[in-house]
């Protein structure tokens, strides 16, 4: 019988890879978790990449700044309860140049029309629109892994964060 076992900012172990006939060097390997746990709030770490798109832990903690990016991006909530607000932007575009990706911080409250909030819980994901705002929110820490494409607020520690040796 197989048991199925999910992590928490509070519990997990850091996991490792068995290299079959290949060099370890050639495998990055980070626990999420982990990542989390030695981040600021709400900052954007890569864990993965994959040309210009990444995968970014968040450690969601109280409020975040509003963000936008000129692409869709996912949010999947990976512990806590988050509350995210979305706002249609009056005028998207002057929050970014032309050819930018990435999420991009956007100073005081965004202009717009709100669109809604979403509650979300371990499992969840939530679209989070191109050319909209967003804020999350949450009472307890949590995280919050981001697909999205690399901007200047993503964070690259490897060296930090990854297993290089086995």
């Amino acid at each position: 019988m197989f048991e199925t076992k999910t992590a928490s900012l509070d519990d997990y172990t850091k996991g490792g890879i068995e290299v079959i006939d290949d060099d370890p060097k050639h495998y990055a390997f980070s626990n999420m978790y982990e990542v989390a746990n030695a981040s600021k709030p709400y900052e954007s770490v890569v864990v993965a990449m994959n040309r210009q798109y990444t995968l970014e832990i968040l450690r969601a903690e109280g409020e975040s700044e509003w963000r936008t990016a000129p692409h869709d991006e996912f949010a999947l909530v990976m512990g806590g309860e988050v509350t995210i607000r979305l706002v249609k932007l009056d005028n998207p575009r002057s929050h970014h140049d032309p050819g930018d990706s990435g999420s991009r911080r956007i100073d005081g409250e965004p202009s717009g029309e709100p669109m809604g909030t979403i509650k979300a819980k371990k499992g969840h994901m939530a679209l989070l629109p191109a050319d909209s705002a967003y804020q999350f929110q949450t009472d307890e820490p949590g995280v919050i892994l981001i697909q999205t494409i690399k901007g200047p607020d993503s964070i690259e520690r490897w060296a930090d964060i990854c297993i290089t040796t086995v």
